[in-house]
């Protein structure tokens, strides 16, 4: 079928591209299984097309395909290196198929928006993160601080402790997340961390820096960890409702503690949960938040979060909310369903 289709490429205009690529897309992306030829046929196409579409088409056929696991690689590359960063951001954020070579070389040649959507996504090696603090500007540095998900190397904290000159936000962003790092990289965040805190408030500029300090930014970032599985264990008790630990997780900011809740409840991969999270199409996130229990008001507080870190305008967050509101249980039940096989093809 793929072999037939590529016949249509003879129609080089932008609109014929963007239907041709479309109606191939839907024929690959169902076959769990395609052969290396059809893989090679349907690249083909991809590349021709995305060539000669405009930039929302791209942007719009990016947004289809970010997070297939499927989606061949070559064309994840052209996609995360497009120079219109509204078609890259996506998939620099949540595509599964990008290496950490691909991300790390991406990185290096591209702008501070494509670095600001590698900064978000879900894990981050080493590799990666060498280079983001190497090149990133403070924005991008404050992101990659406060990813629960990203590993430095020592070089790399080093770096990162450097060009964030002081800033503490990220300093703040690593003490909160202090017990995940080795054991020498936090010890010596926790002490930057607290000698930043004592420079930037005057009241108590002459106070000495000791051990009781320290221990207090690790007993938060200990907290706040055990207050997610108190949180969830109450909710498997029946002791909370879930709009009230959404609305809780939402109000601070915690999309990450979020995105564990709705794993939990909604039986997915931590990291496919916060791709939903994350991905600007909301239907994902929308049946995991409706396969357990979210109401229409907690799926609010949702969109909320979603429209603070992804730029997602008022109405669309209507629509998005009426969706939710439209969307039956059998419905949620059955995409779930498929979300629970594709975790595992994944």
């Amino acid at each position: 079928m793929l072999e037939r289709l590529s016949e249509m490429s003879a129609d080089t205009s932008s609109e014929g591209r963007r239907t041709l690529l479309n109606a191939v897309t839907d024929l690959f992306l169902v076959d769990e299984d395609a052969s290396a030829a059809a893989t090679e046929h349907y690249s083909d196409i991809a590349r021709r097309s995305l060539d000669a579409m405009g930039s929302d088409d791209r942007a719009a056929y990016a947004e289809r395909v970010a997070a297939e696991p499927q989606l061949p690689n070559p064309i994840a590359k052209r996609l995360a290196t497009d120079d219109e960063a509204s078609v890259a951001q996506l998939v620099l954020r949540l595509s599964p198929v990008l290496s950490d070579d691909d991300l790390a070389a991406i990185a290096v040649s591209h702008s501070q928006a494509h670095l600001a959507a590698i900064a978000e996504r879900a894990s981050l090696s080493e590799t990666v993160t060498d280079v983001l603090v190497e090149r990133g500007d403070r924005k991008v540095l404050r992101t990659v601080s406060g990813n629960e998900g990203a590993t430095f190397s020592d070089r790399g904290l080093d770096t990162l402790i450097s060009r964030s000159d002081g800033d503490t936000q990220v300093a703040r962003n690593l003490a909160e997340r202090s017990d995940g790092l080795p054991a020498t990289q936090a010890r010596r965040v926790l002490q930057i961390a607290a000698q930043m805190s004592l420079t930037h408030t005057p009241e108590v500029e002459t106070e000495v820096i000791d051990a009781s300090k320290n221990k207090q930014f690790a007993r938060k970032a200990r907290e706040r960890r055990l207050e997610v599985r108190l949180l969830i264990a109450d909710l498997k008790e029946g002791k909370r409702e879930i709009d009230d630990v959404v609305s809780l997780l939402c109000k601070d900011d915690r999309a990450f503690d979020l995105a564990q809740v709705v794993s939990t409840f909604s039986d997915i991969p931590n990291t496919q949960a916060l791709r939903a999270l994350l991905q600007k199409e909301a239907s994902g996130i929308a049946v995991a938040c409706k396969a357990m229990g979210l109401s229409k008001d907690g799926f609010k507080d949702v969109l909320a979060i979603r429209a603070s870190r992804l730029g997602i305008p008022a109405k669309q967050i209507e629509q998005d909310l009426a969706n939710y509101d439209g969307l039956t249980a059998e419905l949620s039940e059955r995409a779930m369903r498929f979300l629970k096989v594709r975790g595992k093809v994944s």
